[in-house]
């Protein structure tokens, strides 16, 4: 599959960032164009994201295989690798599968583990959400709150609300797939390695994606993984507290950077 992408450097040792479910690269901007100062910047949309194909395939070795066919078809034989939650797990398969590709590892809050369906909430939200009738994101704001008290992740969720130009909305994530296939997401990456390259986890000290139940799954699969923690921050850390994010990661990957 050929990702959509955005291209915000072309200096440097190539970065490919990913983000998470109900994401886009939109939502990693600022990161990259920071990140772009030191290295050749690539932003993602994942399969059934943002501007990206749709298909009915999701899980993790089909996305992994998506970035390696990204990575063959621009020439790119080794990058480092960041990826948020969702797109974390798809970092991790790609280093677990292919680890030759992969220089860095930076995974920002999740572990290589089965999760429960803290999104449940969330797919049935946007899916009550009559597209035929709908008038105004105003409305769709106020029929998502139930499901979502949010009112900021709200908003998140609703950068994939579209108006069409002859009226009326679609969504531009492939939300029946999502759903479909939200089982294959929440689940560990399929390969075992381990990855022994550098890598990175962050952490947001108020979410409980990062455990310490997790530390043994991490070290099993990544042995010489660290692991930062970010505090007062819960899951986006990269939008609550995007300098010390970036600082954490620049650090990681460029130690000499000023």
């Amino acid at each position: 599959m050929k990702l959509h992408f955005k291209q915000f450097s072309a200096q440097g040792t190539p970065l490919l960032v990913m983000h998470g479910l109900f994401g886009s690269l939109g939502n990693w901007s600022w990161q990259c164009r920071q990140l772009s100062k030191h290295f050749a910047v690539y932003g993602l949309d994942l399969r059934n994201h943002g501007t990206s194909p749709h298909s009915d395939e999701m899980d993790y070795p089909h996305m992994a295989d998506d970035v390696l066919e990204f990575m063959d078809d621009h020439g790119i034989a080794r990058a480092h690798l960041l990826g948020h939650s969702m797109g974390g797990k798809v970092a991790m398969q790609v280093a677990l599968s292919a680890p030759e590709r992969v220089d860095h590892l930076v995974v920002a809050d999740i572990a290589p583990v089965t999760y429960g369906g803290e999104h449940d909430n969330i797919f049935a939200g946007l899916l009550a959400i009559n597209l035929d009738t709908l008038q105004s994101r105003t409305e769709a704001d106020h029929l998502l709150a139930p499901c979502e008290p949010d009112e900021l992740v709200r908003q998140f969720l609703l950068t994939n609300l579209m108006k069409n130009p002859e009226g009326g909305f679609h969504w531009r994530i492939n939300l029946p797939v999502l759903q479909n296939n939200y089982e294959r997401l929440r689940e560990k990456p399929a390969a075992t390695g381990p990855f022994q390259g550098p890598t990175l986890f962050v952490k947001g000290a108020l979410s409980n994606y990062i455990t310490e139940q997790h530390r043994n799954d991490i070290l099993a699969r990544f042995p010489h993984a660290r692991t930062k923690v970010i505090m007062h921050t819960g899951h986006w850390l990269h939008a609550e507290k995007p300098e010390t994010f970036h600082r954490i990661v620049l650090q990681f990957l460029k130690p000499d950077a000023p």
